[in-house]
């Protein structure tokens, strides 16, 4: 790989062009962990991700969205219940996590939908109510997302959209739990395959709601994305370099530089809520405690963010002259080359990596010292969107492999069901 001033990395192929701002970062850096992933042997551990093994081993399931990458190309349909998306003028998502994240991260990234897209996500029914005080429900229908068909908040939010539609046949259920979805006597019902974890699902049938109206055109170009992304993994040396350098540098950030924090900021209007999805895709897939065998003791990092010229007004005085330890991901399109989001996105990349002290009172400097990955895309379309988002899935999982934890369970999130649930049994 060649080297710039200012980078000691430079990855480029026809879909996104890298620059890592990372310095400190040595090739010496580099070769102990690639030592250590020979030793782990990450490469099987990818084929065992691809081949379908169960790499969930503490639920004893394989991961199985790259295969719903390969099987949608096998047999592309026009979307189930057609007949009802076309007739209504709002539709309505139910669903929490990843049924909500990924389709409301497409519909943004297509636009111009013909329906009135709401997402209804929270256990506070005023929100149900609120969104819904000026529909009528002969006009309506309801898409109802998730996986278990038992999560609370879903749940709750579904009953009320019953009451309030009274008509059954105008419901669309989508989960990896049919049974349950029948006790609510829906018939329309969408089965996806339960070893698709839920903040994989956009992948499966859960992203029916942002793909309906653009029938299977836009859904294939999203995948064929992922699919390239997982193509250059198996087989380009570069990427998988790529890939590596990133999780590499995000473990050796968290446990030897103390960077716990990234922020990850979209200067691409139609991605503005990528850094909302990827949030929860690294969070819960690394937020786990450490392996007794590995010499990481810090996993995954505090992810937040946003759109990056909303954010400049925000938060971006603590980055630039706070004394929090941070590092970030920055996401531009060279298609908006001659735009102020782009400008504003390379500028904000340079201020916080280099630092500037020309023009500057000695009131204005800034820390300079953010370490940052700089993502520059070709294209802002959903084929870039599906590459990007496997792209962040592999960084994830190989992540995970070097820290030696499971990315695919979250049994962390299950202590505030159950104690929600003994709390409102005592109070009854």
């Amino acid at each position: 790989m060649k080297k710039e001033n200012n980078s000691d990395f430079v990855f480029e192929n026809k879909i996104l062009a890298y620059r890592s701002y990372i310095s400190g970062f040595t090739p010496n850096i580099y070769e102990d962990f690639e030592s250590l992933s020979e030793k782990i042997d990450l490469k099987s551990k990818i084929e065992d991700l691809f081949k379908g093994k169960k790499v969930n081993k503490s639920e004893n399931l394989a991961a199985l969205h790259t295969k719903c990458r390969e099987d949608f190309l096998k047999e592309k349909q026009q979307p189930k219940y057609f007949h009802l998306f076309k007739s209504a003028k709002n539709v309505i998502n139910i669903g929490i996590g990843g049924s909500y994240e990924g389709p409301k991260l497409l519909i943004e990234s297509y636009g111009n939908c013909r329906a009135n897209h709401i997402f209804i996500t929270g256990s506070d029914h005023e929100e149900f109510y609120e969104k819904t005080v000026s529909l009528k429900p002969n006009e309506t229908i309801f898409v109802v997302s998730s996986k278990s068909f038992i999560t609370d908040e879903t749940i709750s939010l579904l009953k009320a959209a019953i009451d309030w539609s009274g008509d059954l046949d105008r419901f669309i259920a989508i989960t990896a739990n049919k049974n349950e979805a029948l006790k609510y006597n829906l018939k329309n019902i969408i089965e996806f395959d339960k070893e698709i974890g839920g903040r994989y699902s956009i992948w499966s049938d859960i992203s029916l709601v942002a793909h309906w109206e653009n029938n299977v055109e836009l859904k294939e170009k999203f995948i064929l994305g992922g699919r390239h992304a997982d193509d250059h993994l198996k087989n380009n040396k570069d990427y998988f370099k790529f890939l590596k350098r990133l999780a590499y540098s995000d473990i050796w950030l968290n446990n030897y530089k103390n960077k716990s924090s990234r922020v990850i900021l979209s200067y691409i209007w139609k991605f503005r809520s990528f850094s909302d999805y990827v949030q929860q895709l690294e969070m819960e897939s690394l937020g786990k405690q450490p392996s007794k065998d590995s010499k990481f003791k810090k996993t995954g990092q505090l992810i937040f963010g946003g759109y990056g010229p909303t954010a400049q007004h925000s938060y971006f005085q603590l980055l630039h002259q706070g004394t929090q330890d941070i590092c970030a991901d920055i996401i531009v399109s060279k298609e908006d080359q001659n735009n102020l989001a782009y400008a504003q996105g390379v500028t904000q990349s340079k201020l916080l990596s280099i630092g500037a002290k020309d023009f500057l009172n000695d009131e204005e400097l800034i820390n300079g010292n953010t370490p940052l990955n700089l993502f520059i895309l070709n294209k802002v379309d959903s084929f870039t969107l599906g590459y990007l988002i496997a792209t962040w899935e592999h960084r994830t999982y190989i992540t995970s492999v070097m820290l030696g934890i499971n990315a695919f369970d979250q049994f962390g999130v299950n202590a505030g069901k159950i104690y929600t649930k003994r709390y409102l049994a005592n109070k009854v």
